[in-house]
């Protein structure tokens, strides 16, 4: 079986591993025979499906990163085995195919040498300056489907790159906050909004994120930034605002 290069830049919890350094995963376990693996840890429900409901992930996240042999799936880990799985599957990860286990993964040196965090990520957020620090709005066409609290496929990778930026500066303290539009009843919006930033904050905490460094704050149908008259106003005052206190969205201007 000839050999499928795969061009990735592993990080365990945000530090490179060395440069040109090369593995080879161990893809074995999950198969009629192996051993069964199960799944227990703070990181699990952080796991995406592929990893978590299915027995060749399970066996993939605990042979290759169960780093300490706990057996148990830390959330750092966990955002480790996601990284590495979708680098490895592409986009059609529901058709990865296990039994192609002769692959190889190379760590390219620009991400040795670069900054912990990705400098060009944090600019494409467009921040902007707010009383309480830089503020980034992320829109429920990104993050939710409608009426959900529920993570969208895509969710997690729009925000890995933060995640990325808050393991690299600890002293950096998130705001959270949720809104809706003005459908439904007050006590149902309060709710969602509340749920929702609660979302946000379990997703960075999945990413190897302490969840103490977070406040958690919804909003229901207050403080609109948009009229609610109509569609599109409607869909810019169901967002999800993340604020970096004390931070200036300068920081984030270049890259």
């Amino acid at each position: 079986m000839s050999k499928s290069i795969i061009i990735a830049a592993m990080l365990a919890a945000g530090i490179a591993t060395p440069a040109l350094a090369q593995d080879r995963w161990d893809w074995s376990g999950g198969r009629p025979g192996d051993r069964p693996y199960r799944l227990i840890g703070a990181g699990v429900q952080g796991l995406i499906p592929e990893l978590r409901d299915t027995p060749r992930g399970r066996a993939f996240v605990m042979r290759n990163f169960d780093r300490n042999r706990d057996g148990r799936v830390s959330p750092a880990e966990a955002a480790d085995a996601n990284s590495a799985f979708l680098r490895i599957a592409g986009p059609r990860r529901d058709r990865f195919d296990w039994d192609a286990r002769d692959r190889t993964v190379v760590v390219e040196t620009r991400e040795v040498l670069a900054p912990g965090w990705d400098r060009r990520a944090m600019h494409d957020y467009g921040f902007r300056q707010t009383p309480r620090g830089a503020t980034l709005t992320l829109s429920e066409d990104v993050l939710f489907a409608t009426d959900s609290d529920r993570l969208r496929p895509g969710a997690i990778e729009k925000l890995r790159p933060l995640a990325r930026y808050l393991r690299d500066n600890p002293g950096v303290r998130v705001a959270i906050d949720g809104y809706t539009d003005s459908r439904g009843t007050d006590a149902h919006n309060q709710d969602l909004s509340e749920r929702r930033a609660a979302s946000v904050r379990a997703a960075f905490d999945a990413m190897g994120v302490t969840r103490a460094r977070f406040s958690v704050v919804g909003h229901g149908e207050r403080d609109p930034v948009a009229t609610n008259a109509t569609a599109a106003g409607m869909r810019q005052n169901r967002r999800v605002e993340v604020t970096l206190l004390g931070r200036r969205a300068t920081e984030f201007a270049r890259y």
